[in-house]
């Protein structure tokens, strides 16, 4: 499973309007500076999330781009729909069936399976998760997800926290 650059940047700009504040307006420069990215970068995903209505913009010397709604209004699910899709669909196996019109597992497949399960999981975490509630740090945010997911998943024990480790060391 890869996050886009595109989902993880928008995502990154969409957080960053949110600790400005409601009706706190920023610009494309302000936000890439801020965020490190590009201002093209910046101008496409403003774009793209005002015209999926997350952001409003507003021209003249004042004006910038602000949430078109309060943060905790703004799932993350519905910033990755607009910005990348879901994990896994109804058309995924059709896309990836080989060289065949229909995938040849099409009538048993236990990727299907999986891919439905990890998707239905996926999508509750992030639906229930908002703009607002990212606004807090790792620690809190990891705590939070494991007590949305223990009722989900109680046969999982919660990964140990990354905070403060290297790749691979855990």
């Amino acid at each position: 499973m890869k996050l886009s650059a595109q989902e993880e940047y928008g995502l990154r700009c969409l957080l960053h309007l949110a600790r400005c504040g409601q009706g706190e307006s920023l610009t494309i420069p302000e936000i890439s500076r801020a965020e490190g990215l590009s201002i093209p970068n910046v101008a496409k995903l403003m774009r793209l999330l005002r015209m999926g209505g997350l952001v409003q913009s507003a021209r003249g010397q004042s004006g910038g781009y602000t949430l078109s709604r309060p943060s905790d209004k703004v799932s993350v699910a519905s910033v990755l729909d607009l910005l990348g899709g879901p994990f896994y669909g109804p058309v995924f196996c059709e896309r990836h069936s080989g060289r065949e019109k229909t995938c040849t597992h099409d009538g048993d497949c236990s990727l299907r399976s999986l891919w439905s399960t990890v998707q239905m999981v996926l999508a509750e975490v992030l639906e229930k998760t908002t703009l607002q509630d990212l606004l807090c740090g790792e620690k809190e945010m990891t705590k939070r997800i494991e007590d949305m997911t223990s009722t989900m998943l109680p046969f999982c024990s919660a990964p140990e926290s990354a905070v403060g480790t290297t790749p691979g060391q855990h």
